[in-house]
């Protein structure tokens, strides 16, 4: 593995993100990509969409969402999704990718990010466990609410 950076998600990286395949069985606890590239149009203020480079090849997508005035408070400091390719997963990008958003919150001033996400088998619990993320609760479509306190 190269040196990893963090690069604004723009129209020279969009393709590749769209492109970045999963493990099998992942594609059911993920929405299509471009959904969250969406967001950006939607809340261009507070989204924070970013891809993370190996090199010059992408290999994650990560997006959040920062908003102090969100009526929802796990909707605040929220990562959406995180998107590692198949290929590189189990190589530290992921846990590269959460640090960043993890600076990225400390620096716009919030003391907490959350995620939500669907448990089971093959889902991203494991993952969201490993890099300190602390469940706190249940939304009323059962999914998990965890979070990671700075």
């Amino acid at each position: 593995m190269g040196e990893l950076r963090l690069v604004e998600l723009s129209a020279s990286t969009i393709v590749a993100v769209n492109n970045l395949s999963l493990k099998p069985g992942q594609e059911q606890f993920l929405a299509p990509v471009s959904y969250g590239i969406a967001a950006t149009v939607v809340n261009p203020q507070t989204t924070w969409q970013r891809v993370v480079l190996d090199g010059d090849e992408v290999v994650a997508f990560v997006s959040a969402n920062f908003d102090g005035e969100a009526p929802v408070e796990h909707f605040q400091s929220v990562l959406w999704r995180i998107n590692v390719d198949a290929d590189d997963q189990g190589r530290g990008v992921g846990r590269f990718a959460v640090e960043q958003l993890l600076e990225e919150a400390r620096n716009r001033g919030f003391d907490r990010v959350d995620v939500i996400y669907e448990a089971g088998e093959g889902g991203p619990e494991a993952f969201f466990q490993r890099v300190g993320f602390t469940p706190v609760g249940e939304t009323e479509y059962g999914e998990v609410i965890a979070e990671i306190r700075l």
